[in-house]
């Protein structure tokens, strides 16, 4: 899949689409936006899955010979596969007070309904279900997965009224869909990872094992990442009360190390699960973040 060469449309930057009344809207604009830069469907590669190997014969795709079949056998074999039909997605919103942190105008819970409603909005487009649902310590909403037009106004609702509460509970959230859900499909978690590592991936495990697709978008503010702060500064706690008063540039490099550490453990234990990870820059464009995840799912499906 390619991607022309086009000027960034004004409004897939994440302060411009703060500006836009409606939810709904944004993601509509962001998916044109997609549609309009790329060759072929954004979601090609997105809802397929491998079914069996046939003999190669000359035309095929090489990109699609599957070279471990060829070192055992010595004969060329390509992989086959088929949409799944109508399958369901819940896109699950972590609501958490440190989700409300940004250092500019668009929180990281700002962006990630963004990016929910627009991820809805494309699977509702190729005749699909989506869901969403929103949460903290435990579920708050959900909106059940429908594949009629009409399910992105109720999603973007939704959206529109979150409000946050303190702490977080990922793990919990991943079991109650693994035991909720009646088929497998797609289930897509939106969150900054502040909670604890050990019981997510259990989580993660759990939502494998009943055969769903799993994708982590990691969104973090490009403040969390880059931790460019200078001077003297009073931190405060994202979900404890705690606080501290210190110099940045003391503590940058431990700081830095520390979020190396974490998101290598995020990465490490999703490809454990076979889970796709998506790290999350709060200040690139949404279709940029978007397009770049659909072409990685693409490209993986034929490798």
């Amino acid at each position: 899949m390619g991607v022309t060469q086009r000027q960034q449309p004004k409004y897939l930057n994440p302060e411009i689409l703060q500006k836009i009344d409606s939810l709904e809207l944004v993601a509509r604009e962001v998916v044109e936006g997609l549609r309009v830069g790329m060759h072929k469907s954004p979601l090609r590669g997105f809802s397929t899955e491998f079914v069996h190997h046939r003999a190669y014969v000359p035309g095929d795709n090489l990109r699609h010979i599957d070279w471990r079949v060829y070192g055992r056998t010595q004969r060329y074999h390509v992989k086959l596969y088929e949409a799944e039909t109508n399958f369901d997605a819940n896109l699950l919103l972590d609501a958490s007070t440190s989700m409300q942190y940004g250092s500019g105008a668009v929180t990281k819970l700002e962006y990630a309904k963004y990016l929910v409603a627009s991820l809805a909005y494309l699977i509702v487009g190729q005749r699909d279900s989506a869901g969403v649902g929103v949460f903290d310590s435990e579920l708050r909403n959900y909106v059940p997965p429908k594949g009629s037009a009409s399910v992105i106004q109720e999603i973007a609702r939704q959206l529109e009224n979150v409000r946050s509460e303190p702490r977080t509970n990922i793990a919990s959230l991943l079991h109650e869909f693994a035991r909720r859900l009646p088929r497998r499909g797609f289930v897509m978690l939106f969150s900054d990872m502040f909670d604890h590592l050990d019981e997510f991936v259990k989580g993660l495990d759990h939502l494998r094992f009943r055969g769903h697709n799993v994708t982590v978008f990691h969104v973090l503010d490009p403040y969390e990442l880059n931790f460019p702060f200078d001077g003297t500064c009073r931190f405060r706690g994202l979900e404890e009360p705690a606080e501290i008063l210190t110099e940045p540039q003391r503590i940058r490099a431990a700081y830095l190390e520390e979020l190396r550490k974490m998101l290598a453990q995020v990465r490490s234990a999703c490809e454990r699960c076979h889970a796709d990870y998506v790290l999350v820059d709060t200040s690139r464009p949404v279709d940029e973040v978007l397009s770049a995840y659909l072409i990685g799912r693409s490209e993986s499906r034929v490798k």
